[in-house]
């Protein structure tokens, strides 16, 4: 597991441990709307503060995100994409796209993909996404999104995606999955007043590259605190 790696990472008996990455589009490199940036994406920064502190230690990074999928929709290729290649880690994320759906298929299929991933004793993390855009930027929203982005913006308004998030604690308390929780710390930049809207580079759903730095600390310190 990443943990026993980094612990008995000594030259030159250091492994090459793999962490898996199970998400949709913010996890897949998307930014702007069809841009894709893998450098800026909080994996590709986790992996450089990873190189940085253990630099003889390679890591091998598998970005199995996904744009415009769901939890259940991944389901199927769960195996292909993650099992299949035995991480040392794999930090799942999703509920972006699921909240157009029900909670209880939301759960539901984290509660299928954790149970898989436990019986091949691979290790969970649920990361918990950014939130939503608070109010419509019409002129920082592309002209072919902007319907969507009020549909989005209830979404994130009227408290459901809240209520998805909780749930998805639950759910990942129920299998023994820790939580890296950044929907919270997003939560609280905005009781503290800031835009998080215009923390959005698509100010709808996608965290601009600044943002993406908050995923990648937020899981280092969980990763040294594990240490």
């Amino acid at each position: 597991n990443l943990i026993a790696y980094l612990k008995n990472a000594v030259y030159p008996h250091t492994g090459t441990p793999v962490i898996a990455f199970f998400g949709d589009s913010v996890t897949h490199g998307c930014f702007e709307d069809g841009v894709f940036d893998f450098d800026a994406v909080y994996h590709a920064k986790l992996a450089r503060m990873l190189h940085r502190d253990y630099p003889t230690m390679p890591v091998n990074i598998i970005n199995a995100g996904i744009g415009g999928i769901t939890a259940k929709t991944s389901l199927p290729r769960l195996h292909r994409d993650v099992i299949s290649h035995h991480p040392d880690l794999a930090v799942v994320c999703f509920g972006l796209n699921d909240v157009n759906d029900t909670v209880e298929e939301y759960t539901e299929a984290l509660g299928q993909i954790f149970q898989a991933l436990g019986a091949a004793g691979i290790p969970a993390v649920f990361l918990t996404p950014n939130m939503l855009n608070t109010y419509v930027d019409e002129p920082g929203t592309s002209p072919e999104l902007l319907a969507y982005a009020r549909v989005t913006c209830a979404y994130q308004t009227s408290g459901k995606m809240d209520a998805f998030m909780e749930a998805a604690r639950t759910c990942a308390a129920a299998h023994g999955v820790k939580v890296c929780d950044c929907y919270r710390l997003w939560q609280q930049m905005a009781a503290e007043g800031m835009d998080t809207t215009r923390l959005l580079v698509n100010r709808l759903n996608h965290p601009t590259r600044e943002m993406h730095q908050l995923f990648a600390d937020e899981l280092y310190r969980m990763i040294r605190e594990e240490l």
